[in-house]
């Protein structure tokens, strides 16, 4: 792609259309029909659009799981998104800054692409913090050789309930000031290798149990509950410099005049707070428009759009309603406005396609993830003298939950594991990383997990959300060890560590409550 336009030549080039067209990221969809790329070709075309965010498919979590068209399966997703890349841009009257989710990697959108670990793993992982580096290295390398210039991550949501259904394991922890190391660390890896970040959801996602993708969540602190945790991190990584804000779909009464309008649509908690208490220049982005916590607020096409962008958000991310977005802004918007939003995006895109982008070496992904499997191993309860003496008796094994890959029991068959009902080594593996319905366990399951933890010698190995303990008497177990994925490295760290082989290093990144399981 030949050089950038810089911004002060390119804002005579285009029309106020046609910058107001630039303040708009399309949804774009890696499993789409023929018809529909080409719609979305169209679009790019007559309305100048500034960038797209890449899904994986129109059925999805990003489409509230109410897909209904027609999804083509592509057998190569990950060629799909290259194709698609290239032939976006081929259409594009000036070049599109290409997005993604890509929080633990592509793969978080795209079968067949390197996985990391959770953000919750890189948590118990914060005092190896080169680690974390090398994640957000490895995952913007990835980024860039797919042709994806902006990251929209990391979140630094403070996950404070442990109900919450939509952040959870994918913020750092529950403390502030953990948090706030562990994400300038994955920007610093992403930096070096020239990929946009975005922080988010601004002013806080954590402390919930409402899902924004299916209704407005409300966060009930008072303002200064706000600034001393919520904001902490927000503030300390806007001072530290950061490419983008991308603002939450969240009701926060403390901080806006107008005690149930979404932050999305807020001139108090965007211009008021971020822009003036905080003093963040750079861009903001809303969160997807088409999420039902604010998709619903106006009637009339094109008035969402409006007010997002009046309430101060540079980029629209998602909007269903684009053409009608445009005309509204057109016809309301205050031009100073729409050309420094225009003026902010265009700085990211001379950012993203820099001729001078360094290439840093890249942690070769099979080295980096035992690495990172042998720094987040946490021993909860019990110590590692309470797991020796274990294992030189006989003991039985046993596996509940997602039972595809049991590397960490297969890894054991050398041990003198007898057929002893007192003594019981469990691995518990979650099949789903969200709390919804017990995190896909099945109830009976965990019932007998639990009347083995009552009534036998267990120690207890998790290959998943730690949270799961909430639904455990964990505390009877003689030893609780939190593994946090069950990739195949660390499933065999873990059983090296039964083994006696090594000591876990990690500490459990968030509280976890009392345990219910009555």
């Amino acid at each position: 792609m030949d050089a950038l336009m810089t911004y002060p030549e390119i804002k005579e080039h285009l029309t106020l259309r046609d910058k107001v067209g630039q303040l708009f990221m399309a949804a774009a969809f890696i499993n789409d029909t023929e018809a529909e790329i080409k719609k979305l070709e169209q679009l790019i075309q007559n309305h100048c659009i500034g960038a797209l965010c890449f899904f994986h498919s129109r059925a999805s979590a990003a489409t509230n799981f109410e897909g209904t068209k027609e999804i083509a399966y592509q057998a190569n997703t990950y060629k799909r998104l290259k194709q698609l890349v290239k032939r976006y841009q081929k259409v594009a009257k000036t070049p599109l800054l290409m997005a993604m989710d890509a929080e633990w990697g592509l793969a978080m959108r795209v079968e067949n692409t390197p996985q990391y670990p959770y953000a919750i793993t890189l948590g118990a992982a914060v005092h190896e913090k080169n680690l974390i580096h090398e994640v957000g290295r490895n995952i913007a390398m990835d980024c860039l050789q797919a042709g994806i210039h902006w990251n929209l991550a990391p979140v630094i949501d403070i996950n404070s309930n442990p109900n919450n259904p939509v952040i959870g394991y994918r913020s750092f922890g529950d403390k502030k000031e953990l948090i706030t190391v562990a994400a300038t660390e994955y920007i610093n890896g992403m930096s070096a290798n020239g990929i946009l970040n975005c922080i988010k959801h601004f002013p806080g996602h954590g402390d919930t149990e409402v899902d924004s993708h299916l209704s407005l969540p409300l966060i009930n602190r008072t303002k200064l509950e706000l600034f001393n945790n919520e904001l902490h991190p927000f503030k300390a990584l806007i001072n530290y410099g950061v490419d983008a804000v991308m603002i939450g779909h969240l009701m926060v009464p403390a901080l806006s005049k107008n005690k149930s309008m979404p932050a999305t649509v807020s001139v108090d908690i965007i211009q008021g707070i971020l822009r003036q208490k905080l003093g963040f220049s750079g861009l903001i982005i809303s969160d997807a428009l088409n999420m039902r916590a604010v998709s619903t607020l106006y009637t009339k096409k094109g008035m969402l759009e409006l007010r997002a962008f009046e309430a101060g958000n540079d980029m629209l991310c998602f909007s269903e309603h684009i053409v009608a977005g445009i005309s509204a802004i057109l016809k309301h918007g205050e031009v100073n406005s729409i050309e420094q939003s225009f003026q902010r995006i265009w700085r990211l895109k001379e950012k993203a396609f820099r001729n001078d982008r360094p290439k840093i070496l890249n942690t070769p992904y099979h080295d980096l993830i035992p690495k990172l499997a042998k720094q987040s191993l946490t021993l909860l309860t019990g110590t590692e003298t309470i797991i020796k003496d274990f294992r030189k008796n006989n003991y039985r094994t046993l596996a509940f939950g997602k039972k595809e890959d049991t590397t960490f029991l297969d890894s054991l068959t050398a041990s003198p594991i007898g057929q002893n009902d007192d003594s019981i080594l469990i691995a518990l593996y979650p099949p789903c990383a969200k709390p919804m319905d017990y995190f896909g366990m099945d109830l009976a399951e965990l019932r007998h997990i639990n009347q083995l933890l009552q009534s036998k010698k267990v120690v207890l190995y998790v290959f998943g959300n730690p949270y799961i303990l909430k639904h455990l008497a964990y505390h009877k177990s003689l030893a609780t060890v939190l593994a946090y994925q069950d990739f195949k490295p660390f499933q065999q760290h873990a059983a090296e560590h039964f083994l006696g082989k090594h000591i876990a290093r990690g500490k459990l990144p968030v509280t976890i409550p009392n345990p219910n399981h009555g």
